[in-house]
């Protein structure tokens, strides 16, 4: 099929599959007697695992290293899990981190709720911050 039919199938553009071929993740199309791309069906299976992959977080990079454990040949759960289990860690973390911030929002708000401008000193640009 061709670079627009593709697109349209997998729902995305024709500017994105030719970066994800630059990427490698897809694999170089043939080409039609006119110069055109000609990608095969499963070109579209692909292009999901791209988007299925991208959905749960995870690099361009790491998609790709995992096609490619595939295209060996051999089946990447074991990969796949890894990742998983590192983006859910990363996400454990910045959900820590989130409500460590809001917490200090909070009480920096709480300090300004009845400002008195009068008790800043002049070198303070605010001291509510």
């Amino acid at each position: 099929m061709k670079i627009g039919e593709l697109a349209q199938a997998a729902g995305t553009t024709a500017k994105t599959l030719r970066f994800y071929e630059e990427q490698g993740l897809l694999p170089p199309p043939g080409r039609t007697s006119s110069g055109y791309r000609d990608y095969p069906p499963d070109a579209i299976a692909r292009v999901d695992f791209v988007h299925r992959g991208q959905a749960a977080g995870l690099t361009l990079a790491q998609i790709r290293q995992t096609m490619d454990i595939r295209d060996a040949g051999r089946a990447p759960c074991d990969h796949v899990r890894d990742l998983l289990d590192a983006r859910l860690h990363d996400i454990e973390q910045q959900i820590s981190q989130l409500s460590a911030l809001r917490d200090t929002i909070t009480d920096l708000r709480d300090d300004a709720a009845h400002p008195e401008p009068e008790t800043c000193s002049a070198d303070q640009v605010c001291r509510y911050l």
